[in-house]
Order: structure tokens, then sequence, then C-alpha cells
């Protein structure tokens, strides 16, 4: 994405398990899809006009992603059920198909398979160091968005943005509410297990929130030289790279002139996604061109605020009261409290221009039905059995093939 302005340039990333269709079972197939070469040699990387698809790490995962940066990201869902649709009809020969939401529930993350072809030794390293055994490595898929910039004044003005809006992620896209079979006692249980799975080196992730840096140099001193100093002595062959051992909840990549945002766990359809991906860059729009505080308060907000906010919407999503008034007054919320949905819903209010009228039908539907995991709670529970998982996760499939919305049951 090098050399593109801000609001220039976006990628968008998704991720899937493959399941078994009648088990719910993961199968570690991402080869069948991904398909080999004229020579018969495992591809690991393939592009079919505007998507990509791609597998990283573990074998039952199956990426779908913007092969070359879009404009807009106006329509995007459709371009995205496209490929899905096919990478389903492939997945049809071994009875596989696509899983949406960003946990299995009731998968045992030790069945995972490293995936054995490119980049193995990445993989392997990965493995040895962190043990990729866990839900937080073998059990998350999201839906990333990669923002353009070009310099470090558009870089301090998003990054500014985007450490206001990851607190509030989770009360719009929380969709990972049971692990092990059960309610795991958070709502967006991947950003949980994500804040632990790398603990042996707490720079490679901080505090989820990045630090409040806004040049380059800053990052590089601040965040980089700390991950470099602290993975050497587990990484003497020099295997992993700091861009991407980088675990915060954004990360800069400054080998591509962007910023990634990783904490959106994946929905039930492409539609979803990208109703979410348009609510982000909107209202980081608006924080970056002054429709909330100024550019210097938003600069200011702690990190450990901002942290502790993050960690009370990942257990109660839209649910959760925010009643830092440094923060709520920074979305112009002259409040002592306010529930995450309300904050959302007042911010989505003005914002909703920049938002195309598709992305805003569905923003509001989901906004009224709660988040994801919300809606799966209310509909099965919160120790439901194998066969209430599978009947339930398979309407979530169902969700997928049709790009709709799931919905609670009257």
């Amino acid at each position: 994405m090098s050399n593109y302005k801000l609001w220039q340039k976006y990628g968008i990333e998704m991720e899937y398990m493959i399941v078994d269709r009648d088990t719910l079972d993961v199968l570690p197939r991402a080869d069948v899809v991904l398909g080999k070469d004229k020579n018969g040699e495992q591809l690991s990387d393939v592009e079919h006009g505007a998507i990509g698809l791609s597998n990283e790490l573990v074998s039952h995962v199956l990426e779908f992603k913007c092969a070359e940066p879009v404009d807009s990201l106006k329509n995007l869902g459709k371009t995205f059920h496209h490929e899905i649709m096919k990478a389903n009809e492939t997945l049809k020969s071994i009875n596989a198909m696509l899983l949406p939401t960003a946990a299995h529930p009731f998968m045992d993350p030790a069945v995972m398979q490293l995936w054995p072809y490119d980049c193995l030794d990445i993989y392997q390293a990965y493995d040895r160091i962190f043990n990729c055994k866990g839900h937080g490595w073998a059990n998350l898929q999201s839906t990333h968005i990669n923002l353009s910039f070009n310099g470090d004044e558009e870089f301090g003005k998003l990054h500014a943005a985007i450490r206001a809006l990851l607190p509030l992620i989770p009360a719009v896209a929380a969709s990972s509410p049971f692990l092990d079979s059960k309610y795991c006692g958070f709502l967006d249980g991947r950003i949980e297990t994500y804040r632990h799975n790398q603990e042996k080196i707490p720079s490679i992730t901080g505090k989820v929130i990045p630090e409040a840096v806004f040049t380059y140099k800053d990052y590089e001193e601040q965040i980089f030289n700390r991950v470099k100093a602290d993975i050497a002595p587990y990484d003497p062959e020099h295997l992993l790279n700091h861009f991407f051992l980088n675990s915060r909840g954004a990360i800069a990549r400054f080998d591509r002139g962007a910023v990634e945002i990783r904490l959106v766990d994946i929905q039930e359809c492409p539609d979803a996604d990208i109703a979410i991906a348009e609510w982000e860059v909107a209202v980081l729009k608006g924080l970056a061109e002054g429709a909330f505080a100024s550019e210097k308060e938003i600069r200011a907000l702690d990190t450990d605020a901002l942290a502790k906010i993050l960690l009370a919407t990942t257990k109660t999503a839209e649910d959760t009261v925010i009643a830092d008034r440094n923060y709520l007054k920074t979305w112009n919320i002259d409040a002592s409290e306010i529930t995450a949905k309300e904050l959302v819903q007042n911010i989505t209010d003005k914002v909703k221009n920049s938002i195309s009228q598709h992305s805003l039908e569905l923003l509001q539907q989901m906004f009224k039905r709660g988040t994801l995991a919300s809606a799966l709670v209310k509909n099965i529970g919160a120790n439901p059995s194998r066969e209430n998982f599978v009947n339930e996760y398979r309407q979530l499939a169902c969700c997928l093939t049709q790009n709709k919305l799931y919905s609670v049951k009257a």
C-alpha cells in the first residue's frame, strides 16, 4: 500500500474455519481450496481477480483478502461472497464448508496442525516459543482492515484516531462467546485469549491498545526496538520479523504505508464485515477531521484508561457501561456514564453520511439485534449441548452462504 495518502486505499482480510458439514469438527484442509501449481506443488497463495486466498499458520483456516488495495469498501461484501461461495463449492468434495464467527465453540485447539508448506520454519518458531496449540493461536478468526497513510503527519492523525476507536470495537463486533463447549465469560472471547497468548514476551502485545506514539521514530524506539530486543534470546536464527511480531490491536506497517486494525471478530457474512469496516472508516475520519474532540485531546488519551475500557467491552460488549469522563468527552458526550450501545449509536448518527446506504441499514439492524455474540447467547444459552451448538452454528454457515444477518429467535 506504499505511498498512498490517508483515506486513499483500503485492504480487507477475512478468516474462516474449515469444518465438516455434518459434525462441524475442524478439518485441516485449506490445501483443497488453494490447490497446486503446474508442477504439482502445493500453493499457499492464489489470486482470483480482486480477491486473494491464502493460508497462514494453521491448516484449518482460509483467508480471503483484497488482492490489491481498493479505493472504496462499498459493495465489497458481494465480491468476497462470490469467492466464499466458490471455496465452499470446492470444499463439498470432502464434505466440508466454511464456518463464520471468531471462535469455534467446541474445538479442542490441541488438534491444530501447522500449515506444512510455505513459511513452515517461521510457524515452527512461533510454536516452539509460544505453543500454538491454544485458542489464542488455533481458534481465532478476525476481519482485518488496512488503512493507508503517507508520512508522519498522516500516521499521527490515523494512529491517534485508531487508539480512541479500539475500545468500542467489541461493542459492535463481538462474535466469540463460546470456547470449550461453554460460555467463556466474555462476549469477545477471541480478544480475551489474544491478550494472553504471548505473555511470555509482554512487549509483543503490550496492553493491546497501542502506546501513544505518533511518528515512525517514536514507534521504532518505544515499540519495535523493545520487541526486537525481547524476542532475540528466543529467535537466534532471526526468523521472526518485528512487523509481524507486533500484536497490538492495531499494528503499524511502515513497510507498506498502512495501519492494520486487528480487533474485529469476523461476523456471520461478508456484508456484515464490510458494514463494520465502513463504520470504522467513517468514525476514524470523523475523529481525524474534527467531528469530535480536538486532535490534541485525542492524542492525550491515556493508554491504561483505554485498555481498561477495552477489557470491559471485551467482557460485556454493547451492554458495557462506560463512565470514563475523559473518554466520553472525546466523543462530545456530556454525561457521567453511558452504555457502549448508546455511545456507538450516538457516534454513528454523526458519521452516517460517510457510510453507504446498504451498510448503514445493516448496521442499524445489527445495533438493534445486539452483537452476534449476544444474539448467540440469547438463542442457545450459556451451556448448550453439542447438538445445540451444531444446529445453531450450521445456521451461521447458512448465513454465510446467503450473505445475510443472523437473527434472535422470537
